[in-house]
């Protein structure tokens, strides 16, 4: 699993306790990162997470006005929609993400990370 999947999982534990999910991914992803700006401050990761807790997905975690981002949010409902029809894909995070974004020449970012490790753990809906 990749340090962003551990960071989703870290910031899922933190928002189900009642801190705002913004809050929560602030926090997991500074402890995981310590000083590296670039890590912490990395969108497509932050807003795939932010894009599922404001849809209602992550268990334990109200709906809510959580990010801006269209298409990383997009990019993470369409790929839980498909791990939950085909759980094998979580073995396949390349052919994941050229599913949920439907383009081959679009580089994953660290997106299906966070959808597959939370969905792994089963903390998503």
């Amino acid at each position: 699993m990749s340090k962003y999947g551990d960071v989703a999982i870290g910031a899922t534990r933190i928002a189900q306790t009642g801190v705002c999910p913004v809050e929560a991914w602030k926090t997991a992803v500074e402890k995981e990162f310590k000083a590296n700006t670039a890590s912490i401050q990395k969108g497509c990761p932050k807003n795939a997470f932010l894009g599922l807790a404001e849809s209602g997905f992550v268990v334990g975690v109200p709906k809510g006005s959580y990010t801006k981002s269209v298409l990383n949010k997009q990019y993470a409902l369409e790929a839980v929609r498909l791990l939950n029809e085909k759980p094998e894909m979580q073995n396949d995070i390349k052919k994941l993400w050229v599913q949920s974004c439907g383009s081959e020449s679009k580089v994953h970012n660290s997106q299906m990370d966070v959808v597959v490790s939370m969905w792994s753990r089963g903390l998503l809906e």
